[in-house]
């Protein structure tokens, strides 16, 4: 089917037509369930590569200012449940064993088992769109820690930007020796800041996650897609379980762990949804069609 619609005024009915047709595709390639099987998994490595994350940083960085960075991170991924799952991390910190060379290579190992779940997720994804390139098994083996290593450097970027930005007023505002002004104006760029560092995180791993070569162009916007999403969704969930929700009536002392798989499977679905725009504009592309339209729409 053609577009007939002139000029800007079809702009918001073509990004419905993809949206639409970028959901019916996601349903189609059991994105929920693959969502589902990487939440758990995450649900199995968060405790782990948070616990791996304050014992690399907190080794050159102060821990209450790392502890704070992580807790409102965690606040739009894990609402009301973020200071819950760092008192785990750190109580495993300071368990006798806890940093004893077997500890250090389980912990390496659970953490990793959500990325490797995640890259297969990924892959289903473009494979159910038409791709059938496959990575090798070294690089596989490796990639997980590389993304571990990706998300500890992210971490330390906006620890630096949620210390200034969410400082107490004042002239100025200090973080691991900087000082910068603490103005309204600035603590917005700064906030602009943090998302275009999230924009960049998901860009970076529609990059280099998926089998196959994607161009910087279309990784950028799935990681604009998933990063807006990403945020949206967190406001919406925070308000929702703040204010609607009757899971801790429903399921008492085990809502904690139910809230966080919601939550986790949530944020994956966000995850593969913007794999899944990637796939389809490749698909447009490879079909010499506008990004809007399906391929074989043309007749």
């Amino acid at each position: 089917m053609t577009d007939l619609t002139p000029g800007p005024a079809a702009l918001p009915w073509r990004v419905l037509r993809f949206a639409r047709r970028v959901v019916a595709a996601f349903l189609r390639n059991r994105g929920v369930l693959l969502a589902g099987g990487v939440g758990y998994s995450a649900l199995l490595s968060i405790v782990p590569f948070l616990t791996l994350t304050l014992v690399v940083l907190t080794s050159f960085s102060d821990e209450a200012l790392v502890l704070g960075a992580l807790r409102r991170e965690l606040d739009f991924l894990l609402p009301q449940h973020a200071d819950t799952v760092l008192r785990e991390a750190q109580a495993f910190l300071e368990h006798p064993a806890g940093l004893s060379a077997v500890s250090v290579v389980a912990l390496l190992f659970f953490s990793s088992i959500a990325f490797r779940m995640l890259e297969e997720a990924v892959a289903s994804i473009f494979h159910g769109s038409g791709w059938t390139a496959r990575r090798s098994v070294w690089l596989s083996a490796l990639l997980p820690f590389l993304f571990m290593t990706l998300l500890m450097v992210s971490v330390f970027a906006l620890t630096l930007l949620a210390s200034i930005a969410g400082g107490p007023g004042g002239s100025t505002a200090t973080a691991y020796g900087l000082e910068v002004p603490a103005s309204p104006a600035t603590r917005l760029v700064l906030r602009l800041a943090g998302f275009a560092g999230l924009v960049l995180l998901f860009a970076g791993t529609y990059k280099v996650l998926p089998v196959g070569r994607i161009s910087l162009r279309l990784a950028f916007v799935g990681g604009l897609c998933a990063a807006t999403l990403w945020r949206g969704v967190g406001l919406l969930l925070s308000w929702y379980f703040a204010t609607l929700s009757m899971v801790n009536v429903l399921y008492g002392t085990l809502a904690t762990v139910v809230v966080l798989l919601l939550y986790l499977e949530a944020a994956f679905v966000i995850v593969l949804l913007g794999a899944q725009v990637i796939a389809e504009l490749e698909a447009s592309a490879a079909a010499a069609v506008p990004w809007y339209e399906e391929p074989g729409s043309r007749r």
